[in-house]
């Protein structure tokens, strides 16, 4: 069908972009879901992957139990162990099944926690690529995920090792005829994420990856960390001690996205850029003549905000947030 521009609806992408589920299932399976749900094409998943918690399912002679969300579970057969250990991983957490013993080892300090949390990233996050794969290739979507600032390194070689799920970071990848870019980094932040750079730094990576774009003004910025002062990175002012920063009571917000992407944006002007990192700065604006998104996370109750972007070869059309 064409339109009384003379464009085609080919011609549109539709694309859907979440960021920051940190380890809940839930919302990644939600946001595979999307392709569906929304009659989109692409899907770009923003960063910020890993959850931050292991609850141990201790293995005994007749059953399985294990401490969550407040309460002693116990699985008396392989269906309600199965379930538990569902139930967790919705929840945005990592199951360890263990012997007790073992279990008690990593407790005491016997053995190294950061080895085995890295060694369940893995398993976890390999099954969500399988996932991706298998939904991706029965919808005929493209699938595209980079890690976020927040993400251990050992996520990079898991995602690489995806059969049709595209990882994306650090490259430009084609998108419905677009050219997508895409950087994990964030500027520094109070708690020395994994994968933090200066702002001078930042900005050289990130130029480096523009300065071989054949076309920047059609491009897609998929950069984890907003631009300063947007209005998508307003945050709750942390002081020294990691503590609220508080006035008359109330929370005192501050920008804390970054000026090198800020920069970067009014110097190459792509049509759209898709951010995360900042939960609570849930929104769209522009910069310019270029569209910026960042549709905020509620990752804690399985809830996971996404924004649908219709994107022509020369403009964005529509921008919608979503939840589901």
């Amino acid at each position: 069908m064409r339109s009384r521009s003379g464009r085609t609806e080919r011609d549109v992408l539709r694309l859907y972009y979440a960021s920051d589920v940190h380890g809940s299932e839930r919302c990644w399976r939600k946001f595979l879901n999307a392709a569906a749900a929304y009659d989109v094409t692409a899907l770009v998943m923003g960063g910020d992957l890993t959850g931050k918690a292991i609850v141990p399912v201790e293995r005994r002679e007749h059953d399985h139990v294990a401490r969550f969300l407040g309460d002693a579970r116990v699985a008396t057969d392989a269906a309600e162990l199965e379930e538990l250990l569902d139930a967790i991983r919705f929840n945005g957490m990592y199951p360890w099944v263990a012997d007790g013993e073992d279990i008690q080892r990593y407790a005491s300090g016997e053995r190294d926690t950061d080895d085995l949390f890295e060694e369940i990233i893995v398993r976890e996050l390999a099954r969500w690529v399988e996932l991706a794969d298998e939904r991706g290739a029965a919808a005929d979507t493209g699938v595209f995920v980079m890690a976020g600032n927040d993400d251990p390194w050992v996520v990079d070689d898991v995602l690489k090792s995806a059969e049709r799920t595209v990882f994306c970071d650090a490259r430009i990848v084609e998108v419905g005829g677009h050219e997508m870019l895409s950087c994990s980094y964030a500027n520094p932040t109070p708690w020395s994420s994994p994968r933090e750079l200066s702002e001078d730094a930042l900005y050289d990576r990130i130029s480096a990856l523009a300065q071989q774009l054949s076309s920047p003004s059609t491009a897609i910025f998929n950069l984890h960390v907003p631009p300063h002062g947007s209005g998508l990175d307003s945050a709750t002012q942390i002081d020294d001690e990691l503590r609220p920063v508080t006035s008359g009571g109330a929370p005192v917000t501050v920008p804390v996205g970054s000026t090198a992407v800020r920069e970067l944006i009014e110097e190459y002007q792509p049509l759209l850029t898709l951010h995360g990192h900042v939960h609570e700065s849930r929104g769209v604006g522009t910069i310019g003549r270029t569209a910026i998104v960042n549709p905020g996370s509620e990752y804690g109750n399985g809830t996971i905000h996404g924004a649908i972007v219709a994107i022509a070869p020369d403009r964005v059309v529509t921008r919608q947030l979503v939840v589901g």
